[in-house]
């Protein structure tokens, strides 16, 4: 084949592999899924000579979730007060400025709130997880517990799964109730609005589908977290470089999914909704 011909299918060869390994990525991850749900069970068991499943579990939440919490704080208390600074203005030229609290609000519950969290648990949790499941395969820790009997799924990757989806859903609800009182805050020093009033509006605007929609996003966004970070983790090659590699791709592979998945939650309760 020519020259000109392999260059005018270089394009067409890349797309065909970025295709390919995308479908392999999905693949992979929805495979661990399986096996993750199916270990859970015999993950939470007691067995002699073995950390107890309850215990590695909190262990791993403690130290996935609760670094999180002052970064979580202070972004979603800024992204409150950005949102009612740039709505104020914007709903003072309709008459509706007192329903600037109740944009606030649902915006947080149903987008923003889950989306901060996972983007900041992605960083602590996600890139911490490849890192530690890639320097453990690297210095063989991972077939030494194999080599005990001790299965890596349920001692390493079930533990870590579990403790980001419920970390991811406690940072939800903090990020929801910092986005309001930065909102309020806000309101407060600008538009000399009463903090009483602000919360009743807010809240009175609000549905209960609202927030339930960001705690459903939430157990989505800790699933993809925890499952795109292990098995990163779990699948480098026993050399350094692969292990940063994993750690870098953990971090946009995930963020690049939580979209995605934001996406497609959103239009599903949109078509049930209307």
């Amino acid at each position: 084949m020519s020259a000109g011909k392999h260059r005018a299918l270089g394009p067409v060869t890349w797309l065909g592999e970025r295709t390919i390994s995308i479908i392999d990525s999905v693949g992979t991850t929805s495979l661990l899924l399986f096996q993750v749900v199916r270990a859970i069970p015999e993950t939470l068991a007691r067995k002699p000579g073995l950390r107890h499943g309850w215990e590695n579990l909190i262990g791993q939440m403690r130290r996935v979730g609760v670094r999180a919490v002052g970064i979580v704080s202070l972004v979603t208390f800024a992204v409150g007060a950005i949102l009612t600074l740039q709505l104020a203005p914007i709903m003072a030229r309709y008459g509706a400025e007192a329903q600037a609290p109740v944009f606030v609000t649902i915006s947080m519950l149903r987008e923003l709130g889950p989306l901060i969290a996972a983007v900041v648990l992605t960083g602590f949790a996600g890139a911490s997880i490849a890192a530690e499941l890639g320097t453990m395969k690297v210095h063989e820790e991972i077939d030494a517990l194999r080599s005990h009997a001790i299965p890596p799924l349920s001692y390493l990757v079930v533990p870590r799964v579990l403790a980001t989806v419920v970390m991811t859903l406690c940072l939800v609800v903090l990020a929801n109730l910092m986005g309001v009182l930065g909102g309020m805050v806000t309101a407060m020093l600008v538009m000399h609005a009463a903090p009483l009033l602000y919360l009743q509006r807010s809240f009175e605007g609000a549905l209960p589908s609202d927030l339930y929609t960001g705690l459903i996003k939430g157990v989505v966004f800790g699933l993809l977290i925890g499952l795109i970070a292990c098995r990163m983790g779990l699948g480098v090659s026993k050399s350094a470089r692969s292990v940063g590699f994993a750690t870098t791709y953990t971090v946009v592979a995930t963020i690049v999914a939580l979209i995605i998945a934001d996406l497609a939650v959103t239009a599903v309760f949109y078509a049930f909704e209307r």
